[in-house]
């Protein structure tokens, strides 16, 4: 269903991005796949070729409007079209509001949020030419969920999911989808940075003073159960949904609510 589309995923080189590659890349896609760690982008390349994937990294700053428009130039010129735009890239900020500095609230947005802005605006423009296309921005059940020490990346990821409702409802009448997946705590490098020694277990029960009231399903999700949403919502089988958040957290932001 997918086979032949090319396909752009920003944040590749590792967890969600990769795992989404891969998955792409199985399913047939062109893919390519944006990231500023040059090192690991060439490591899933080599991955990939040794699996007889098609698939090709750019090294692409996505808080950088200059290098987006440029870097989406070169893969237009070479691919002529764009089918699929997956925006993963995404940094989490974690300090008490009174700590934080001004650097720390701009990075964070930079690329959660304005990074979102830039690709899609890009890509859009190809698929609108086309009439047809399909966006899926990653963003957090924080974007609707108060977390302590959070406040850039609920912030950033509350702009970056109203962001592509705003762009969907505009986009509709060129028949392109928008859509946004918001994980919880998911399988990934960046999350177990978060959660240090013996803290996963603790999230999944809950934190009351952190007012976290715990995951019902009892685990956290793995990287596949994000990209199986967001697979689903790229192709056709979704040719009727668009504008919607599909939150994907074991049901731990409705125990918030």
């Amino acid at each position: 269903m997918l086979k032949g589309k090319v396909a752009v995923i920003s944040g590749a080189a590792k967890g969600m991005g990769a795992a989404l590659v891969k998955r792409l890349c199985s399913e047939g896609c062109q893919v390519v796949g944006l990231d500023i760690e040059a090192e690991k982008l060439n490591q899933l390349s080599e991955e990939l070729s040794n699996r007889d994937h098609t698939f090709e990294g750019y090294i692409c700053d996505v808080s950088n409007k200059a290098h987006v428009t440029d870097t989406i130039q070169l893969v237009i010129e070479k691919y002529k079209t764009i089918d699929i735009l997956v925006n993963v890239a995404g940094v989490i900020s974690l300090n008490p509001i009174q700590s934080m500095t001004m650097d720390e609230w701009e990075h964070t947005f930079s690329i959660n949020t304005n990074g979102v802005f830039y690709l899609s605006h890009e890509v859009s423009k190809v698929m609108i030419t086309k009439q047809s296309g399909a966006i899926v921005t990653v963003s957090s059940n924080a974007a609707s969920v108060p977390r302590t020490s959070m406040s850039a990346y609920c912030a950033s990821k509350a702009a970056s999911l109203m962001f592509t409702r705003c762009l969907g409802l505009e986009l509709a009448k060129y028949n392109i989808r928008c859509n946004i997946v918001s994980p919880g705590a998911t399988d990934t490098d960046m999350q177990r940075d978060f959660w240090k020694d013996g803290a996963i277990e603790q999230g999944i029960k809950g934190v009351q003073e952190e007012y976290r009231v715990g995951i019902p399903l009892q685990r956290i999700a793995t990287p596949e159960n994000i990209v199986d949403s967001i697979l689903y919502l790229v192709s056709d089988q979704a040719s009727h949904i668009t504008m919607n958040n599909i939150v994907i957290d074991g049901g731990a932001s409705l125990g918030a609510q």
